[in-house]
């Protein structure tokens, strides 16, 4: 009986040695604008006990990747406003770009890409034991005029136009 004991946890210890361990999980995320093309976001997101540990002790911030990931993308520097180990909420001005003619407003927002996130996690010595998932579950835009647009599992969010009445 020993025997077998034994052999199982030698099992169960090299199954969760060379198993990945489920990592950053983005679950939503929450684009809304306002008639100036300025957004505010809202990003759902899981964590790993190890990685919650690493915000614990200040080794990893994940609010602070997540602002370099939407300043690339963003035509002035982002704030972030709010960052739990579960959200972070985010205030990008100039996000959308705003044009009006003929008493129509257009708003263009840009493509949202989090392979960056990707790369710099690559760069880590945990890389290859972790499991992490950028794309969120589900992400919404919403517009001025309450229209949303809705993408699901998606890495890069594309560039959405939307005309809007003035």
């Amino acid at each position: 009986m020993k025997k077998i004991l034994c052999l199982i946890i030698g099992f169960s210890l090299v199954a969760l040695a060379v198993m990945p361990v489920q990592a950053f999980t983005m679950k939503s995320l929450s684009i809304t604008l306002d008639q100036s093309g300025n957004a505010d976001m809202d990003l759902q997101y899981d964590l790993s006990f190890f990685e919650q540990s690493a915000v614990f002790f200040k080794i990893a911030n994940p609010a602070g990747e997540l602002q370099s990931a939407f300043n690339a993308g963003s035509a002035e520097p982002v704030t972030v406003t709010g960052a739990t180990s579960s959200s972070a909420q985010i205030h990008a001005p100039s996000f959308a770009d705003v044009t009006t003619a003929n008493g129509k407003t257009t708003m263009t927002t840009p493509p949202v890409n989090f392979e960056r996130a990707q790369q710099v996690l690559n760069n880590y010595w945990f890389a290859p034991l972790v499991n992490p998932d950028f794309s969120p579950a589900l992400t919404t835009i919403t517009f001025p005029d309450g229209h949303k647009e809705l993408f699901d599992d998606r890495l890069t969010i594309p560039s959405v136009t939307r005309r809007i009445a003035s």
